[in-house]
């Protein structure tokens, strides 16, 4: 009996350990129930979508494998970069009905899989320029119920509503009043004027000075400025590598009030006029690369020079000097085998201030302005091979500088006064006439200039900052564009550069201001 009972009690520890391990292997083997990811307590979510009310920003803590996301009177009213980068598999993104004012540029970065996006009804006014270049595949884009500004900042919108395979629904526009309630999908792009431009301070050149000539010799560009100051005619280098001008060379001059550059024949030279001391011709020698002096200039014919003019007529070289003084007279020189010599006396005892050469419709002209009397006009006689007076500018009673521009098929005159208002007059048949005057108190230095289609006038003044004015074909007048702090100039100087467009400012009681002409595209 003994024996039986142990053989049971073994038998029943077998069976005990069998059932045992048996629940084990089914306890093991069992799947225990999902787990739901996190979500945030301003949520409701399910495994893959997300419905999130009065949010104070994009929940972070959401399930990555969320395709679906809806934020209803979110407490925030910008979207910032990289706001839902944290949900790459997001296919549906609903932002409507909140109070959205700002998107960030790279709001929507890593949503290559959003197929639709609702920002309807926030308080939008312009969208960051192509804000949804990443969306690759977005199928349905709806913007309704915004107030979008549709100035510059949008165009890019209606360029890219043109060609987009987004269904996008008919958005329009709050402002401004000339688009107001458009459809923007429906705006022209030539009714959008987005391109402007800005003179802004390139390089400051640290001395004063009162001319200003750019010239090109042996592929390189220089420029030559009058330094009284320093008593030199200094030239300078553009550095195409820095993008500066530097030192080059210098040449003496203790009263320079203009030095000329003339390339003729290959060979350069610089026409140095100065106040006193006399004037002089100087000749850069390539084998000692300095310049040393050609000639004088007659001291008795031309006294206080103000002005200098080079230009060619019939493939002969000529120069011009304004003369300013009582005894002296405006003259011309003309290039002949080795040197320059005196080829009419032009204008005498009229304290004459500027010159400007004109070759159009065939027939050369001289303008000579003046201090004490209208100016003159003379045309060039190719029978005589002289300049002869042909009549006065008698709107203007005097004039400090005189320059001239075309545009279209008519010819115009600027003139600035130093008491009185500047002028500009379109010529007109046998006359000129009054078209704009321009309140210029002052003023002893004027240019127009023109820049990639766009013409300018510069005009400066002793008494207040430089203005600058822009022409609208439109109007046939200048307009006010822009204020540059340069004082007392005494000259200005458009100079092309590579793909720098730079306006020179000679400074009388300042340093020598270079402004670059820069044009920016409000649309981008």
């Amino acid at each position: 009996m003994a024996g039986l009972r142990a053989r049971q009690a073994s038998g029943l520890r077998l069976l005990a350990l069998s059932t045992l391990s048996f629940c084990l292997m089914l306890h093991v083997g069992a799947k225990r129930p999902p787990k739901m990811p996190p979500c945030p307590p301003s949520c409701s979510c399910t495994r893959d979508t997300a419905f999130c009310v009065d949010s104070k920003a994009v929940p972070r803590n959401l399930p990555s494998e969320v395709i679906s996301l809806t934020l209803v009177n979110a407490a925030f009213s910008e979207i910032q970069d990289g706001a839902f980068s944290h949900l790459p598999l997001l296919q549906f993104l609903l932002l409507n009905s909140n109070k959205f004012t700002l998107i960030g540029d790279n709001a929507f970065t890593g949503l290559s899989h959003l197929q639709y996006l609702s920002l309807a009804n926030n308080n939008l006014q312009t969208l960051p320029r192509d804000i949804f270049r990443p969306l690759d595949i977005l199928s349905d884009l709806d913007l309704r119920g915004n107030s979008l500004n549709c100035d510059c900042k949008v165009k890019w919108l209606v360029e890219w509503l043109a060609h987009t395979n987004t269904t996008v629904a008919p958005i329009y526009c709050a402002s401004p009043p000339r688009f107001q309630e458009h459809k923007v999908q429906d705006l022209p792009l030539r009714e959008f004027d987005c391109i402007t431009t800005d003179f802004v301070l390139y390089q400051t050149l640290p001395f004063p000075a009162v001319s200003a000539e750019p010239f090109l010799y042996s592929s390189d560009l220089y420029l030559a400025l009058a330094q009284p100051g320093v008593s030199a005619c200094t030239v300078l280098k553009w550095d195409y590598v820095e993008r500066q001008l530097r030192d080059y060379d210098r040449i003496p001059a203790p009263s320079a009030v203009h030095c000329k550059p003339m390339v003729v024949d290959s060979q350069l030279y610089v026409v140095v006029a100065q106040l006193f001391g006399g004037s002089y011709i100087y000749h850069w020698d390539p084998n000692t690369t300095r310049f040393t002096k050609l000639q004088d200039i007659d001291p008795q014919r031309v006294r206080k020079p103000n002005d200098l003019e080079a230009f060619r007529i019939d493939g002969d070289w000529y120069f011009a000097v304004a003369d300013s003084s009582k005894a002296g007279a405006t003259s011309l020189y003309r290039w002949h085998q080795n040197g320059f010599y005196s080829h009419q006396a032009l204008h005498a005892w009229h304290r004459d201030t500027d010159l400007e050469f004109v070759d159009g419709e065939g027939k050369p002209r001289l303008i000579v302005s003046s201090s004490s009397q209208a100016p003159v006009i003379y045309q060039w006689s190719r029978t005589q091979k002289q300049f002869v007076a042909q009549g006065e500018v008698t709107q203007v009673p005097d004039a400090q500088a005189v320059k001239h521009f075309r545009a279209g098929r008519d010819s115009y005159l600027c003139l600035s006064r130093y008491i009185g208002d500047s002028k500009i007059l379109r010529w007109e048949g046998p006359r000129f006439s009054e078209v704009q005057a321009l309140p210029s108190r002052g003023s002893l230095a004027l240019q127009p200039f023109l820049v990639g289609g766009r013409r300018y006038l510069a005009l400066g003044s002793d008494f207040s900052f430089t203005q600058i004015y822009q022409w609208d074909e439109g109007r046939q007048k200048f307009v006010r564009f822009q204020e540059l702090a340069v004082q007392a100039p005494r000259a200005f100087c458009y100079m092309p550069a590579g793909d720098a467009q730079l306006l020179l400012a000679p400074s009388f009681k300042g340093q020598t201001l270079v402004y670059r002409h820069v044009v920016v595209d409000l649309s981008a």
